[in-house]
């Protein structure tokens, strides 16, 4: 058996224990107001569930929560905190790094957030999963732009543009060598 073979049958296997092992745990966990379902928490005990994760509820949430009055995407927001562009992300996402740096970075954010939006803000699981499939999405970031701020939103940020729309104002630090806003078809 040649050596590629032999690492494409150890792949193969690994995914589908793997996808196995979620199976039993989506089960164990979303299934506890089913009787049937009794014994088999009792066999495997509660399980850790990765939620869906959705980049269009994220693009929302990163508006409506007020994230954008500080974080900018494809120059789009404030400009006080790091831009959350997907493009400056490289390699694969481990949602758990990323909820590992906001939580080391807590008393700076909460600090910021009290000043900015007079309160601190608050994520459940799911509202975070969802942050963060939109913050690592290229794709569903270049959709972004003003047109997706609200009121409340431009009222945050404290950021005007004298004019010029966001990403050609901030074109060099977007870094996508786009000139004006993405085009938005309805």
């Amino acid at each position: 058996m040649t050596t590629a073979r032999f690492m494409k049958i150890r792949l193969m296997t690994f995914l589908g224990a793997s996808l196995a092992f979620v199976t039993i745990a989506a089960t164990a966990t979303y299934a506890d107001h089913v009787p049937a379902s009794a014994g088999m928490k009792a066999k495997y005990g509660t399980r850790l569930v990765i939620p869906l994760m959705s980049p269009e509820r994220g693009k929302v949430l990163f508006v409506e929560k007020g994230c954008v009055a500080c974080h900018a995407i494809n120059g789009v927001g404030g400009h006080d905190a790091p831009p959350m562009d997907a493009h400056r992300k490289m390699g694969l996402v481990n949602p758990f790094d990323f909820a590992a740096k906001m939580w080391n970075h807590a008393a700076g954010m909460i600090a910021a957030q009290e000043d900015a939006l007079g309160g601190q803000i608050y994520f459940t699981g799911d509202e975070l999963a969802d942050m963060i499939a939109f913050l690592h999405d290229d794709e569903a970031q270049h959709a972004f732009g003003e047109r997706d701020l609200t009121d409340a939103a431009k009222k945050m940020m404290h950021h005007e543009h004298g004019g010029t729309p966001a990403p050609a104002a901030h074109a060099e630090e977007v870094g996508h060598g786009h000139g004006a806003e993405p085009e938005h078809t309805d």
